[in-house]
C-alpha cells in the first residue's frame, strides 16, 4: 500500500513537473475594460450620425471595413465599403427632409479582437419629431488598434405601412 501511495505521489509530482516546464505557455488574456468597448463603440456611432446629419456618405462609410456586409429591411445585403458606400449616397440624395439619426449602445459583449453591439436608433424630421425608430446590432473586430464594423443589422420597430 506504501508503494502504490508512493508511485501515485511521484506520478503526480512528475507530472506537475513536467507541466510547469512546458515552454509554449500563454499569458493570460488580459480582461477588458467594458466601460472603455462601449465608450469607443459608442464614438464610432457618434460619427456615423454625424456623418449622417452632414449627408457626408464617405464619413458614413468609415465605420466600415472593406469586407463589411450591412443587413437592411426589405432589401438584399450589401456586401463591402464601397458597395455600402453607394447605398448610403443612394439614400442621402433621395433624403430631402432635413431627417438625422441618433444612435444610442444598449448592450455590448466583447472578448479578444472582437464586439458585438446591440443599439437603438431614432430618426427625426428637421423640427426634432421622430419619424422612425429601430433597433441594430453591429459586429466589430480590432483591426490596426481600433473598432470597425465588419456586420450589421437594423430595423425599424415602427409599425409597417399598409401595403408592405
Amino acid at each position: 500500500m506504501k508503494t502504490k501511495t508512493q508511485f501515485v505521489a511521484f506520478f503526480l509530482m512528475a507530472a506537475f513537473f513536467l507541466a510547469s516546464c512546458n515552454t509554449t505557455t500563454q499569458a493570460p488574456e488580459a480582461a477588458l475594460n467594458m466601460d472603455s468597448v462601449k465608450a469607443e463603440i459608442q464614438t464610432l456611432e457618434d460619427a456615423y450620425a454625424a456623418g449622417d446629419k452632414a449627408k457626408d456618405a464617405d464619413a458614413i462609410a468609415a465605420y466600415y471595413s472593406d469586407d463589411a456586409i450591412s443587413y437592411n429591411s426589405n432589401e438584399e445585403p450589401t456586401v463591402g465599403k464601397a458597395a455600402i458606400k453607394e447605398r448610403i449616397a443612394a439614400r442621402i440624395a433621395k433624403e430631402t427632409s432635413g431627417q438625422s439619426s441618433a444612435y444610442k449602445v444598449v448592450d455590448v459583449f466583447a472578448a479578444g479582437n472582437g464586439a458585438v453591439e446591440v443599439g437603438t436608433w431614432t430618426t427625426t424630421d428637421s423640427t426634432g419629431k421622430e419619424v422612425d425608430k429601430g433597433h441594430y446590432m453591429s459586429v466589430f473586430e480590432k483591426r490596426d488598434g481600433k473598432y470597425i464594423c465588419i456586420r450589421d443589422m437594423s430595423v425599424s420597430s415602427m409599425p409597417a405601412k399598409p401595403g408592405m
